[in-house]
């Protein structure tokens, strides 16, 4: 077995500038003067992989060459891995021809589609930065994204529901419609090429299909032997995380966090011993599709099916019972829709091997349904958030389906966990506090954002603002949340950023928001708000209608409540209950 100090020098000696000093002396951030201290180390004798992805992918081409590596559904598409290197490394030259130099930022704003997937891993395979953008963004959302991190191209579909996202576009470049050869004068932010997904001559864009047909056989050479210059430590993904200051935080990620975190979830889910095909209903744009499942996938050659570009329990049905898949992943809200579609359709599902949940604590009746209606044989559980890549807990393999019910899953990997108070000092094991994580996978930074670094990184250990209990034997559960955040289906939400917003009407003086038990999505916004004049009438209807086009519809508050005053401490602030 491995020691942390040991291991650090003879296997992460690279992680040292990075991580600092601190990290190659295990009293700086376990300081157990006391054996029960909450300080938990998952040493692992698989050492982590020093490679970026670009030659993960190549590697998986090879070793996996005519299997699957995803099937879409809706497109009616399947592509092997070495038709996606080949798609891959085509869209890798076109972005370089555009004049992309290593580390430019290039946004995806789409849901799951296989124009996503080769988009994503093409801006890897080329030294750029992904930068995964909601698609149910509006025009300012998208607009403060795209200035915040100097995106320089915008990879699009054409709409998202409802949504015209060309027109959209449009709006936020007022030269878009009249640019030539792609190229935008734009003074008001960074981006300087669209590129469009769709079949339609639309003005100012690049076809996506045209810039991947664009590409010579010694371009695509080209971006093969850049492989080797293109950093593990460096940035290859950007996650928005909002944060109790209203505005999106950017959340760096490294080549070598995404792989390794990808490999060591599919580990636990035993993808190393078994070829799996994967159901995602989850998006690619969050930290759950692009590491927990596409990173595994790359890894351990599972084949990943997109049932539809948004979540469609029906689909999703259909597409496990055609694409024969044994895995599913998704939140607990999508495994109730998933149950409740299945007792509609009864479908004839093939036996599932893992039913693989994250985002909230599955109920006992959940986990019921998942094994009988969905015949799942095991359920695991993940807890992580963007600033760790993705996974920081998750299940064992071994563990006991009821695990779910209490816990979030077991320390991963190469991972170093604390409980402490509110001095920073650890509390003893079953009692709970702040979750400190420490390890290859916390993020780099906050992109231009020094201070939030400090304040969620200080001494090379990442706060997770998570109220957490940690066990002696390596399991936690989350019981609150220090940070004001709701978890909605799966999204993340944070209600300064909402309250914020509201504030803004001209009816509102001020907005408290808070979440609320649902059933279905596990929390509901709810918003209590006081007006100007108790004499004015606002109503959730008003509220929607204010929000319309400037706020994703799932934060939009479904209820609204008007107060007269809100109850406030001595200091002056809203006294929670």
């Amino acid at each position: 077995m491995l020691t942390l100090r040991n291991f650090t020098q003879s296997r992460c000696c690279y992680l040292i500038p990075r991580i600092g000093a601190n990290y190659l002396s295990h009293s700086t951030f376990a300081d157990t003067s006391e054996n029960k201290a909450s300080y938990f180390h998952k040493i692992s004798n698989r050492p982590i992989k020093y490679q970026n992805i670009g030659q993960i992918l190549k590697e998986a081409s090879i070793k996996y060459c005519n299997r699957e590596a995803l099937v879409s559904c809706s497109e009616n598409s399947k592509i092997t891995f070495s038709e996606t290197l080949d798609k891959v490394d085509r869209l890798a030259s076109g972005l370089l021809n555009l004049g992309l130099s290593r580390g430019d930022c290039v946004a995806i704003w789409a849901s799951n589609y296989e124009f996503w997937y080769i988009s994503s891993l093409a801006i890897a395979r080329a030294g750029l930065i992904c930068v995964s953008l909601n698609p149910a963004y509006q025009i300012p959302e998208l607009d403060y994204c795209l200035k915040k991190v100097n995106v320089k191209v915008i990879i699009a579909a054409e709409s998202f529901r409802k949504q015209k996202h060309y027109e959209m576009l449009s709006t936020l470049l007022p030269n878009l419609k009249h640019s030539k050869g792609g190229v935008i004068e734009n003074k008001e932010n960074s981006v300087r090429h669209v590129i469009i997904h769709s079949d339609k001559k639309l003005p100012g864009v690049i076809s996506f299909n045209e810039i991947l047909s664009s590409s010579s056989e010694n371009d695509v050479i080209e971006v093969e032997k850049i492989q080797s210059k293109i950093s593990p430590d460096s940035a290859c993904n950007i996650q928005f995380s909002s944060g109790t200051t209203g505005q999106p935080k950017a959340a760096a990620i490294s080549h070598l966090s995404m792989i390794n975190n990808g490999y060591d979830l599919g580990i636990r889910q035993a993808m190393h011993q078994n070829y799996r095909r994967i159901c995602l209903n989850n998006p690619f744009f969050h930290a759950y599709g692009l590491v927990i499942a596409m990173m595994n996938a790359l890894n351990h050659g599972s084949t990943l099916v997109l049932p539809a570009p948004h979540f469609d329990p029906k689909q999703s049905l259909m597409a496990i019972k055609k694409e024969k898949c044994d895995v599913i992943y998704g939140t607990p809200t999508m495994f109730v829709d998933l149950v409740t579609a299945q007792r509609e359709l009864n479908l004839d599902l093939p036996d599932v091997a893992i039913a693989t949940t994250g985002g909230a604590i599955c109920t006992p009746k959940l986990v019921q349904d998942i094994e009988k209606v969905l015949k799942a044989k095991k359920i695991v559980s993940i807890y992580g958030l963007s600033e760790t890549t993705a996974g920081v807990f998750m299940s064992l393999p071994n563990d006991d389906n009821k695990n779910v019910q209490t816990f979030v899953g077991h320390v991963m990997d190469h991972l170093e966990t604390k409980v402490v108070d509110s001095e920073g000092n650890a509390v003893r094991f079953g009692e709970p506090g702040e979750l400190y994580v420490r390890g290859y996978s916390t993020m780099l930074r906050y992109w231009d954002d020094q201070l939030k670094t400090k304040e969620i990184m200080g001494d090379d250990k990442l706060k997770t603002g998570d109220q957490f209990i940690l066990y002696e034997n390596g399991y936690g559960k989350i019981v609150g949340r220090l940070k004001e955040m709701i978890i909605r289906g799966g999204e993340n939400l944070y209600p300064r950023e909402i309250e914020d917003f509201l504030n803004s009407h001209p009816d509102i003086i001020e907005t408290h928001v808070i979440g609320i038990p649902d059933e279905r999505l596990g929390e509901e916004v709810a918003a209590f708000i006081r007006v100007k004049d108790n004499s004015t009438h606002v109503t959730q209807n008003d509220i929607k209608e204010f929000c319309s086009g400037k706020l994703a519809h799932f934060k939009v508050p479904r209820f609204v409540i008007i107060v007269d005053e809100f109850p406030r401490t001595v200091s002056g602030k809203h006294l929670h209950s």
